[in-house]
């Protein structure tokens, strides 16, 4: 099982996500979200990721003049659980892994391409997942 969310904003900041069914072997298949609370946990992660680099780059294109029509950000979560606890007795060590697939729209040239491609490692969703956050609970 692993988790697969897509977000599309558009220039206007349209914002639609979509999902795959985690329940199932074949991420292949995505539908629309029509609430965001059906998404599991790690699909919100997702779609928090998702959400935050295409306002990012939506406004780093908008505020300097870049032609970007939308942005489209297909990640994935690909913890497999069962795998893990093969041997969670004796090992308590988990790979987690998000990949990322981003896809612009719009007339952009080269040099602007690596430029919102620079941008996307800007979110602040993305700093905190690589860069890692403790949590204190009371």
């Amino acid at each position: 099982m692993s988790e697969r969310v897509v977000v599309y904003q558009d220039k206007s900041f349209r914002t639609s996500f979509r999902a795959a069914d985690p329940n199932e072997e074949d991420n292949s298949i995505i539908e629309t979200v029509m609430h965001l609370h059906n998404l599991t946990p790690y699909g919100m992660l997702l779609a928090s990721l998702g959400a935050c680099t295409a306002i990012v780059v939506n406004t780093y294109a908008r505020n300097h003049g870049i032609p970007l029509r939308g942005i489209s950000v297909d990640s994935a979560y690909e913890r497999v659980f069962a795998d893990d606890c093969e041997d969670c007795d004796i090992e308590n060590n988990y790979e987690e892994v998000i990949r990322e697939k981003v896809e612009f729209e719009g007339d952009l040239d080269e040099s602007q391409l690596k430029r919102l491609h620079k941008v996307v490692k800007a979110c602040s969703v993305r700093r905190l997942l690589e860069n890692g956050i403790r949590v204190i609970s009371d």
